[in-house]
Parts: structure tokens; sequence; C-alpha cells
């Protein structure tokens, strides 16, 4: 039986569920706004797809699972705003769908815990910007949706090693702040558990089991790298972008129960100790 996969916003975390993928014979379409990353796309085995600009309708007919990655902008969601008429055409083939969503979605919570089930509150535009995909794409008709709600995702290229070696990391203190993490091979693997074991209107949180301060994080880093512990800076005093800072306006714990019970997933990386460990040796 065909297992086709189109893959919306072919970014990080979709190349981590690819790289499980393509071995068992999977066949996989992802989508570029570069011509220029057409190149590094199809060195991975996927099929790189130009958006816009490329023959998205055409490929998307034959998909059989579907995985949206890319982010809504100003206008809602981008892949809904473009094809909302198609997916609606083939939501009733498709054997699996999958939302890749935020945990910002909950908003603030004083570093207390949430679960699935914590009204959405967000705090910050870009967490209501995805209140209203996750809301857009559960009412297409018909379409088998699981929705995975990522904490903070780090992995091989994406961690603390790169500016505490070059003495740019600084550990931010904010009292009671606390974040949740998850590494990028643990989300894939989650993906592709449920894409076995499908359920659709699923919700699931993917993060590890130790949400920690992110001063903690930076500190292990310069441990691990025999290098001296960065320099401690008070929030408030801070020189950081709009952006970084908008990240320390919620502080909460995730619970990620749901997706082990429903699944049987565990984290292979159940906390940032042993994921900076494993990225030690991808990133020497």
């Amino acid at each position: 039986m065909d297992k086709i996969l189109f893959s919306f916003g072919h970014g990080y975390s979709a190349r981590a569920l690819a790289a499980r993928l393509i071995p068992q014979g999977w066949r996989i379409f992802g989508t570029t706004r570069s011509a220029d990353k057409c190149d590094g796309i199809a060195a991975t085995g996927v099929e790189p797809v130009l958006w816009p600009g490329g023959d998205v309708a055409g490929v998307l007919d034959r998909a059989t699972h579907l995985l949206i990655s890319a982010g809504p902008g100003p206008e809602g969601d981008p892949v809904l705003a473009a094809f909302s008429e198609q997916i609606r055409t083939i939501a009733p083939k498709l054997r699996w769908a999958g939302y890749l969503s935020t945990t910002g979605v909950y908003g603030d919570h004083q570093g207390g815990w949430v679960d699935e089930d914590t009204a959405l509150d967000p705090s910050t535009k870009r967490g209501q910007a995805r209140v209203e995909a996750e809301a857009a794409w559960q009412a297409v008709p018909d379409l088998p949706l699981h929705i995975f709600r990522l904490a903070g995702i780090y992995g091989p290229g994406r961690g603390p090693f790169a500016k505490v070696r070059n003495g740019t990391a600084r550990r931010i203190i904010k009292q009671g702040q606390v974040f949740s993490r998850i590494h990028v091979d643990d989300i894939a693997r989650a993906l592709e558990l449920s894409m076995a074991r499908p359920d659709p209107g699923a919700i699931y949180n993917l993060c590890d089991d130790d949400p920690a301060p992110p001063q903690d994080v930076i500190g292990h880093a310069a441990e691990l790298l025999g290098l001296p512990l960065p320099e401690a800076v008070d929030f408030e005093a801070a020189e950081m972008t709009k952006m970084a800072r908008s990240f320390y306006a919620e502080s909460k714990k995730v619970r990620n129960d749901r997706i082990k019970q429903a699944l049987g997933w565990q984290p292979e990386y159940p906390d940032y100790r042993s994921g900076l460990a494993a990225m030690l040796h991808d990133d020497p």
C-alpha cells in the first residue's frame, strides 16, 4: 500500500521525521519557498516542491498522509489560505494528518503545570495565531487531524553549544521562570507512532519529563564543554530582542502523560542533560 507524505513547511522537525520514514519505503514531498534549498532537500531523499511556484496541487492529490509545519502569518494559516478547497476534497481519503502547534497556546501559568485539557489562553500574538490555526484545521470536515503541541525544540545544530563556545551565551535569570523542552528526534518518534496508530481528533503535548529554568541548561552545556559558567544577567537588565524577550512572558511546566498512555511513547531524551549529552557527540 502506497505511503505518501506531503509535508507543508518542510523544516527541522519534518526533516527528522523523514529520516525515519524514508528507509521504510515512504515517498515524501516537502515544500520550500527557496529554489536554492531544493538540492539540499533532495539530497535527504525528500522530493522538493516549490511553494509558491511549484505544482503543489498536483502532488497534494496523491498524498495519503499530510504534515503541516508551516506557522500562521498575518493572514492566518497559509496552507488553508492557499489550498482550503483542495484539502477539503482530499480529506476523506487521507489516512492521517498532523498539525505541529505549540505549547504557547496555554499562555502563562506562573510555573504551574498544564495538560491538553488546560484552557487555551495565550499571552502572545504568536500563541493566539496558533489557537486560531488549530481551530481552522479542526473545522475541516472528515480530516483525520492530530494536533501536536510542541515545547521548545532543540537538537543537532539547534542548541546552546555554539553560543557557549564563542562566548556569547548568557544565563538569563528571571525568578520562577521554567520551560519545557523536546528533542527533535523525540518529536519524530511521536509522529511516527501516531501515523501507525491514527486517532483522528487527538491532541498531544510533546515535551520531555523535566521542565527546567533556562539558565540551568546553559550552565550544563558549559559544564559538558569544560568551559567557564556563562555570565548571569538579570532578565530586567538583559539586552534582548523583542522576540527573545517574549519567550519569557510565559512560564509553565507541560505534562506529556496523554501521548505516553495512548501511543506508548517515551522520550529517548527525558531531560535536557541526556539530550545535550547526545548533541555533544553530534556537534563536537
